[in-house]
């Protein structure tokens, strides 16, 4: 049998002496191939992107390196010099940053597991039941988000004033000046974003597991509960991740809301590094990468769950 009247197909392997080439197949491989030029640029790219973002928080810890007479001698933008941790170390104890981490775990915590636990109930009712102002509901609470916050920082503020909190919860006697008051804030605005997160995730989750479950006598909350919500994990992951850095790093509310400055959390308590004639900016930025720590640790003990949130429906 000669090659022409050869009809067998052939084998995808890597071609034998003797066996004839695919031109068409060669070509289609060839075409699914990107350019090595076009993924060298792209390699090119995403590093110096990265550098970029990289490049503040690289220049801030080599500036924590230095003390300050070596940065005022020969400028911030110099090599050479003494290199320490000194500046850690100084920056820890003089800014007493362990009685304001406490601070800001005393908000941060409360106000992120308040803000899910709401947003989730939202979400739930939102996805899972169909009424005439379910799209209003859900507009409602995501419009929150778009209201610029120095805009009701006067009205806020008086009211914060006017309202009595017992001793016990606040020792101010009033909303203003107390942890309670940062709290509610945060969870106010924070709501909104995760129920419109979480209710878009909640309608991908099938709706006959519901209806199973409905058969099975199970109630609105158990529903919730012991169903849609562990289904919910990883975009719960992912907006803990978000939102616990949202509000550790808030600065704007603590300084407004908070008038004494043992209580206020590690953000505002930076300012405490800055004198009126002199400021140490080797100890700032000391002190700003020691304060940047949970939230690393919070990122990367979450990673995992993170990344798959983000990536939700990537490959619907």
């Amino acid at each position: 049998m000669t090659a022409a009247t050869d009809r067998r197909p052939h084998s995808r392997g890597p071609l034998s002496p003797g066996r004839l080439a695919d031109p068409a197949a060669d070509r289609g491989r060839t075409a699914a191939r990107p350019p090595r030029t076009g993924r060298i640029l792209l390699h090119v790219f995403l590093i110096g992107t990265s550098l970029v973002w990289l490049a503040p928080l690289l220049y801030a810890f080599y500036t924590a390196l230095r003390p300050y007479q070596d940065t005022a001698k020969h400028g911030y933008v110099s090599v050479g010099g003494h290199y320490g941790f000194a500046n850690f170390t100084a920056a820890w104890t003089q800014a007493d940053l362990p009685r304001y981490f406490w601070n800001s775990m005393i908000i941060t915590v409360p106000a992120l597991l308040i803000t899910l636990a709401l947003a989730s109930m939202v979400a739930f009712v939102v996805a899972r039941y169909d009424f005439r102002i379910n799209v209003a509901l859900l507009m409602i609470f995501t419009a929150g988000n778009l209201l610029p916050q120095q805009a009701i920082i006067t009205p806020l503020y008086k009211l914060y004033q006017l309202i009595p909190l017992p001793e016990w919860l606040a020792a101010s006697g009033k909303l203003d000046d107390s942890f309670i008051g940062l709290i509610l804030i945060h969870v106010a605005f924070q709501t909104g974003f995760c129920a419109f997160v979480l209710s878009n995730y909640m309608r991908t989750i099938p709706a006959e597991l519901g209806e199973a479950a409905v058969v099975d006598g199970a109630s609105a909350w158990r529903q919730y509960w012991q169903i849609v919500l562990p289904l919910c994990r990883p975009v719960l992951a992912a907006l803990a991740t978000l939102e616990f850095t949202w509000i550790y790093n808030d600065f704007f509310w603590a300084t407004v809301l908070m008038q004494t400055g043992d209580n206020r959390p590690i953000t505002a308590a930076l300012n405490n590094l800055t004198g009126e004639f002199f400021v140490n900016n080797n100890l700032i930025s000391a002190a700003a990468l020691i304060v940047a720590i949970p939230t690393l640790v919070v990122f990367f003990a979450l990673q995992k769950q993170f990344v798959s949130g983000l990536t939700l429906g990537a490959n619907k």
